[in-house]
């Protein structure tokens, strides 16, 4: 922070909070729970070193269980093994895409994307920002655009005479983004036999061109890791991948007309589904259809499930006779697998869900513009592609890495050397863990049970005149002030049905008594928050006595605490109604979701924008105390710490011991088939070679390089193991 004491006013107590944490008075109970970035956590801290809690092991954390999905009569999984095998089929095949394009292709390299051409994208268009639809020159001096292969030269993004003092004059700034290649884009028309292109009128992107000849489209966020995301209550960086899977999208609760099909008693009935935990699967099933990502447009995933049903899964892509998981199941010809995408679903799931007669529903579950109606396993198949990805990412959990050895008396792992046992005690010392903490290193995680969460939080954030107050936030989306806030709107945006992403604008509809149509549900319970409604600090006032209310949200977990109130209806209709909200501001926009550090070291670039190419580069800009000064922007202890360079050195050490060597060298659960990875286009940013198949005039031919199928083994020493960012970009 930028003061040396933090003064709050506690129920007519004054104390003080130190800038490195200790306090000159014991804090009362609620400040001595353990922290998950946001998600204020109330619960005895598992080991305290220096001015915090070290973050436990992953070991024996249990995956979280979603109701309805593997037990009970009416379950909807039959067998676990088929469709964790199912999942995995899907997750690496490149039929999955119109233009040959798997999920694993932007999550292929410990979960994330490790491409370095074609990956720059313009960033998120709005109505004031006209650089958002162009390409800016990048830093090394080179063109950027479409085609583009990065360099170290161009990280990072915001670039400072001294890195250590954000006052220091600008080098370079911009607002480009390292994204992911995807499809080329166009209309669908229908599947192609035997491809994995479908059958689209493309044309070149306005945007994704050299020169005219159209390339890839890109993504305008960076890819975050698919390992251990099972644990995070919602996904994507803005979190619009919800906890309720509703069979469908990602937008669980928030679409009143999703659901599913069922044969029962002899006809079709269409049902509601609500699965909770299972932001897995709302996020599986969006890129598929997505047309920067995976699909043409007006695709849709009864469409998907036409292509793949009668084809053998991966049958372009070699599958390892040891693989952990589809070894089993692997063509004698060493491609793909000898059953066919319909036969593993009738093994993973029920009857009810894909075994209505086709002659005697003629037209019941849809039918597209061009070709026959679709079958009840067609129009079900989101269904199975978001559950039986979940199931499949659910056992990529890496909980093996140094930091998950024994502990010893002051908690401390074993297996850490020196350099990084002082990393940790900075890393707690200097609060990256209030952010970064529980067992996966990030707050944006289901609570374990038993524990008392709040999903909105009131925190220390900044106005736009720069001064600090409290405001209410969504736990675990922080504003860190990497970008302007009109770059990225991040969770403080909307859905595609116009409605808030954000728990905290839901949260103050509700205590206003005119909840939104959106209804995620979520926990926000008033006694849990880093300061209560009854707190006052930053010169804040507390909310008196008569203008607070029972908090009937949180139910029963606030019990009869005295922090256990929030401001009643009257008295939030006026807040909103002044300037900034009064004492009820929004720190949601600009806010992204808080990422696990486990394995970091092989995931870069970092930040929703991927404009940091090291982690050199990402504990400077903490240290220095971010890039802008936005409105929202988180204000506690996180940043602008001023530790000295050995300090940070050592920080990045310890980060280092996050990696698990399975993750590494790609040893189960991590092993996959082969992946025939589109790496930009024939030429450079500045000429491209056309391609001369059908269907594909005017657009640049792909270059691809084999990402070899590996078994449960994991790399030989030929192939080595997974690198860094920094060692495969040239200087």
């Amino acid at each position: 922070m930028d003061m040396k004491e933090l003064h709050m006013e506690f129920d007519g107590m004054a104390f003080s909070l130190a800038r490195r944490g200790s306090a000159k008075r014991p804090p009362p109970w609620w400040m001595t729970g353990l922290v998950f970035v946001g998600l204020c956590v109330v619960s005895r801290p598992h080991a305290i070193l220096a001015h915090g809690t070290i973050p436990p092991s992953l070991k024996d954390v249990q995956v979280p269980q979603v109701p309805g999905l593997l037990r009970g009569s009416g379950r909807i999984v039959l067998n676990r093994k088929q469709a964790v095998a199912l999942g995995k089929a899907l997750f690496w095949d490149i039929q999955v895409g119109s233009d040959g394009v798997a999920c694993a292709t932007c999550h292929y390299h410990a979960g994330t994307d490790a491409r370095v051409t074609n990956e720059l994208s313009p960033g998120h268009a709005t109505a004031t920002r006209p650089t958002a639809t162009t390409y800016e020159p990048t830093a090394s001096g080179g063109n950027g655009g479409p085609n583009y292969t990065l360099r170290r030269a161009d990280f990072p993004f915001h670039q400072l005479a001294d890195p250590s003092d954000p006052t220091s004059s600008v080098l370079f700034t911009t607002d480009d983004v390292v994204g992911s290649s995807g499809s080329f884009g166009g209309a669908f028309v229908s599947a192609q036999d035997d491809s994995a292109f479908d059958n689209c009128s493309r044309t070149p992107d306005p945007t994704f061109n050299v020169h005219g000849v159209g390339t890839r489209r890109i993504t305008s966020r960076n890819a975050p890791s698919v390992i251990n995301a099972v644990f995070s209550r919602r996904l994507f960086w803005d979190g619009r991948a919800n906890s309720v899977f509703n069979g469908v999208n990602a937008f669980g609760n928030r679409d009143p007309d999703a659901g599913v099909w069922l044969w029962r008693h002899r006809r079709p009935e269409f049902k509601p589904l609500r699965l909770s935990n299972a932001a897995l699967a709302s996020q599986a099933v969006t890129p598929p259809l997505d047309t920067s990502e995976m699909s043409c447009s007006g695709r849709r995933f009864a469409d998907v499930g036409r292509k793949l049903l009668s084809r053998r899964a991966l049958q372009f892509q070699a599958v390892h006779p040891d693989d952990s998981v589809l070894g089993r199941h692997a063509d004698i010809s060493g491609y793909g697998l000898k059953h066919t995408y319909a036969d593993l679903v009738r093994r993973a799931f029920p009857r009810r869900y894909w075994g209505a007669p086709l002659a005697r529903t003629q037209g019941a579950f849809g039918t597209p513009a061009v070709g026959t109606p679709y079958s009840q396993m067609e129009a079900n198949f989101a269904l199975f592609f978001g559950v039986a990805v979940q199931l499949y990412e659910s056992t990529l959990i890496s909980d093996q890495a140094p930091f998950d050895s024994e502990r010893d008396v002051q908690g401390v792992p074993v297996a850490l050397d020196a350099q990084q046992r002082r990393g940790l005690s900075a890393f707690v010392d200097l609060h990256c863990a209030n952010c970064h903490a529980g067992p996966t290193l990030s707050g944006a995680v289901r609570p374990q049970k038993g524990v008392l969460v709040t999903e909105v939080d009131r925190k220390p954030i900044r106005r736009a005149s720069g001064a600090m107050t409290l405001g209410l936030v969504d736990a675990a989306f922080v504003n860190t002030g990497v970008v302007p806030v009109d770059h990225d709107a991040g969770v403080g945006g909307t859905d595609m049905f116009g409605y808030p992403l954000s728990l905290t604008k839901q949260y103050l509809a509700m205590l206003q008594g005119t909840p939104t149509a959106a209804s995620d549900p979520f926990v926000a319970a008033s006694c849990a928050m880093t300061v209560p409604f009854a707190v006052a600090a930053f010169g804040q006032p507390a909310f008196a006595a008569s203008e607070l209310i029972a908090d009937g949200f949180a139910g029963v977990a606030c019990g009869m605490s005295p922090w256990g109130r929030v401001p009643s209806a009257a008295v939030v209709t006026q807040e909103l109604a002044l300037a900034d909200h009064g004492r009820l501001p929004d720190g949601t926009l600009g806010a992204f979701k808080v990422p696990s550090l486990r394995n970091v070291e092989l995931t870069g670039p970092y930040m929703h924008n991927g404009g940091m190419a090291t982690l050199e580069e990402v504990v400077a800009f903490y240290n220095r105390g971010g890039n802008f000064a936005s409105t929202g922007k988180d204000a506690q202890f996180l940043f602008g710490v001023g530790a000295s360079d050995e300090t940070l050195a050592d920080l990045v050490a310890f980060l280092k011991s996050l990696t698990d060597e399975r993750v590494r060298w790609e040893r189960a659960p991590f092993d996959h088939p082969s992946l025939p990875l589109p790496v930009g286009h024939v030429g450079d940013e500045n000429s491209v070679v056309g391609d001369s198949a059908p269907g594909f005039s005017l657009l640049a031919e792909t270059r691809y390089v084999e990402i070899p199928a590996v078994g449960s083994a994991g790399r030989d020493a030929a192939l080595g193991p997974l690198q860094p960012l920094s060692e495969r970009l040239s200087p």
